[in-house]
């Protein structure tokens, strides 16, 4: 058999080895966090309106990408849809009173993401010249309309620290204020040394206190459900995972043999050419990569001692 037909036949192989599009290329999770719809961490998994939002990285470390950075992601709950993060630039218990430079968290205000009302932010040595600095009930009462802008100094959180009640001096103030844009926190931030974001959790006990402090930032996200999706997961349909074509947008069902537009089982879409996602390059082994690398080698090789008898190269009529 000729040597060039070995070759082909061997890169096809190799290439068919490389994309099979199946949902087993999602990955379900990250270190001990699980990865489910709307979410995904190989391009073209889950919903496309958090593409890129998570990353893994080489470590095995869940971390979120925002416009300040990017953050740790402490868990995930699905039922109750938040992220919990912690921001490594925040006081935490260890500082004390020894304070550290920080920077403004921030959300990509075009994602399906909000801060949670859960939170409480402290903020520590805040200047009075410019930060109103008061015993929230009673200003309030006294100054409604300023109310708002009061970084509260009675607050509950600020007399008792969740995990370290004694961790500063008597010199250190402390007031919670709740900043309803980036450049509210901005500000307070310039005016103030340092600040810390505090996460009510919600204990799951029905008793008159189920929630408890925790040091964390809580990010609400919405779930993207649509028919087509409930469909592709459906286990009597085929039990396929959501997916996005990364050059569309276009809403893509992964199933263990294609990609389809509708559902695993669903006969019409069989034997029909799918794009496979870009996610797919995640499965790729270094044997396979190896592979090609030396056809690719062989084959350029081979041309090399063959005479062209059909016009002159191009980049539009070359094979590599």
């Amino acid at each position: 058999m000729d040597s060039n037909v070995i070759f082909i036949n061997f890169l096809i192989f190799t290439l068919c080895a490389l994309v099979k599009s199946k949902s087993s290329l999602c990955r379900t999770s990250c270190g001990d966090i699980q990865i489910n719809y709307p979410f995904g961490i190989d391009d073209g998994c889950g919903s496309p309106y958090y593409r890129n939002i998570l990353v893994c990285s080489e470590s095995n470390h869940l971390e979120l990408r925002t416009p300040s950075g990017r953050y740790p992601v402490r868990r995930i709950d699905y039922s109750d849809p938040h992220i919990l993060v912690t921001d490594p630039y925040m006081w935490s218990c260890q500082d004390g009173d020894r304070f550290r430079p920080t920077r403004a968290f921030s959300l990509d205000t075009s994602i399906h993401f909000s801060l949670s009302p859960q939170n409480d932010y402290l903020f520590f040595n805040c200047s009075e010249k410019y930060v109103i600095v008061e015993p929230k009930p009673v200003f309030c009462e006294r100054f409604p309309d300023r109310c708002d802008s009061t970084c509260d100094s009675a607050s509950y959180l600020c007399r008792h620290l969740p995990e370290c009640a004694n961790a500063l001096g008597g010199a250190t103030s402390c007031c919670s204020y709740y900043p309803k844009a980036t450049e509210s926190l901005r500000l307070m931030l310039k005016y103030c040394d340092t600040y810390t974001s505090v996460y009510w959790r919600n204990l799951g006990v029905s008793q008159t206190y189920n929630t408890a402090p925790e040091y964390g930032i809580r990010i609400d996200f919405d779930i993207p459900v649509t028919t087509r999706c409930l469909q592709c997961q459906d286990g009597s349909k085929g039990g396929g995972t959501c997916g996005f074509d990364v050059a569309t947008h276009g809403f893509s069902c992964l199933c263990d043999k294609q990609n389809v537009t509708t559902y695993c089982k669903d006969q019409s879409q069989h034997g029909r050419s799918s794009r496979v996602i870009a996610g797919t390059a995640t499965a790729v082994s270094v044997a396979g990569a190896v592979g090609i690398g030396v056809g690719v080698w062989y084959f350029r090789k081979v041309k090399a001692q063959a005479p062209v008898t059909h016009g002159v190269q191009s980049n539009e009529n070359r094979l590599f």
